[in-house]
């Protein structure tokens, strides 16, 4: 099946195969959830950084999804899935973006049918939404009940759409995706190709209104993270170059990000031309956040710095550009590896972010995915393959 290979793409160290990753997890020492105490460091002068205070699985936001995963009243609705971005609609309800998503019923064994491709009868989509309303939630696709679809359909069957960051700005939801290829034969044979943005109703998102090719020609991907402020979109990239990753930044006026970009391009500078984009820093993944919290920002990612690293980290910078400083770690995911709370070596967690909407003062809540480098482990237990959630206290 082709694209059930999307699953793979979520390691954090994509180019690697699938044997080398899964020896590695094998036989790497897993710390447990962060309860670090409180950390205090200065961003820049004057300007001193929240205090760490610690971190804690978020039970309401696991215990709603974990049971709207499980719940089979309808059988074209949301099961798992990863990228786990966010975004606040009117009326105060939430859309959470999804890439890879399982549609579908899930077993009294906890488990669910292959994929329709591999003929069982669990749906799979490239991306979809789902809209949190109070302690509800439903789920978005495009197609039908009996015949679902991806919100933001493929032009054909070797192409797919990964979602990045939304961003309810200008009447629309803007939705950055990373249009994926595959090559040829082989179980790696695929490849990013170019990033664009869609525009959704909020009362309407099964389908965009409109889809525009954003900058694309230095083969970074600029989904990592929106963040509005200061009359700016600001937009986060990420340039992945396999066992090493690196952010940069653009920016936006107004609040269309079909308007023209500009590139920071270092030392305080921006360009209109994005082959002059600065490397900032590396050791981020391929989803991170930036947020202000206090007078600082605060970037949040899994830390790429070592493979199979566990460990979300927190750094902080006066400015969106950074430098970011006084990196700490706040939460060690207990899912990864043998020693982990699967037992399996081929589970292991990514791409962790925040989510502002739902945070409240003081806090923090933060995402990050789970899943397996064996597909068939997604049939055996759904739990894998769903988003982890996790509050953060700040002092």
């Amino acid at each position: 099946m082709t694209r059930l290979l999307a699953v793979r793409r979520r390691s954090p160290w994509r180019g690697l195969a699938a044997g080398v990753l899964t020896l590695a997890l094998s036989t790497t020492t897993f710390t447990a959830p962060a309860r670090a105490a409180a950390t205090a460091v200065q961003a820049c002068a004057g300007t001193p950084t929240p205090s760490f205070q610690g971190s804690a699985p978020d039970a309401g936001l696991n215990t709603l999804f974990a049971r709207y995963g499980n719940d089979n009243r309808r059988t074209d609705d949301w099961t798992g899935a990863d990228g786990t971005f966010s975004t606040t609609l009117p009326g105060g309800k939430v859309a959470f973006v999804f890439s890879d998503t399982f549609l579908g019923k899930v077993n009294d064994d906890g488990g669910r049918s292959p994929v329709v491709e591999e003929g069982g009868t669990t749906p799979f989509l490239n991306n979809s939404f789902v809209v949190k309303s109070g302690d509800r939630l439903s789920t978005v696709h495009g197609g039908t009940r009996e015949q679902p679809k991806a919100v933001m359909p493929p032009r054909d069957g070797k192409h797919w759409y990964w979602a990045g960051d939304a961003i309810t700005a200008g009447g629309k939801v803007q939705v950055t995706y990373q249009e994926y290829e595959r090559f040829g034969p082989g179980i790696w044979d695929w490849r990013w190709l170019r990033n664009v943005v869609a525009k959704f109703r909020p009362d309407r998102l099964s389908e965009p209104v409109s889809v525009t090719a954003i900058p694309s020609s230095k083969g970074i991907s600029w989904a990592s993270w929106l963040e509005r402020r200061d009359g700016m979109i600001y937009v986060y990239g990420v340039e992945d170059l396999g066992d090493t990753k690196y952010m940069h930044l653009a920016r936006v006026r107004g609040a269309d990000l079909t308007e023209p970009w500009e590139f920071y391009a270092g030392d305080g500078t921006w360009s209109r031309n994005e082959a002059d984009s600065a490397r900032i820093m590396d050791g981020v993944a391929n989803e991170y956040s930036v947020t202000r919290m206090g007078r600082a920002y605060m970037l949040i990612t899994q830390d790429t710095t070592e493979k199979f690293n566990t460990n979300i980290v927190a750094y902080f910078s006066c400015s969106p550009q950074g430098p970011f400083t006084g990196k700490t770690t706040v939460y060690s995911t207990p899912e990864t590896g043998a020693n982990g709370s699967y037992h399996n070596p081929n589970v292991f967690t990514y791409n962790a972010h925040a989510h502002p909407e739902l945070s409240r003062p003081g806090s923090l809540v933060v995402s990050y995915n789970v899943n397996s480098f064996v597909n068939t482990d997604h049939y055996k237990d759904v739990t894998i393959y769903r988003p982890r959630f996790v509050d953060l206290k700040f002092g």
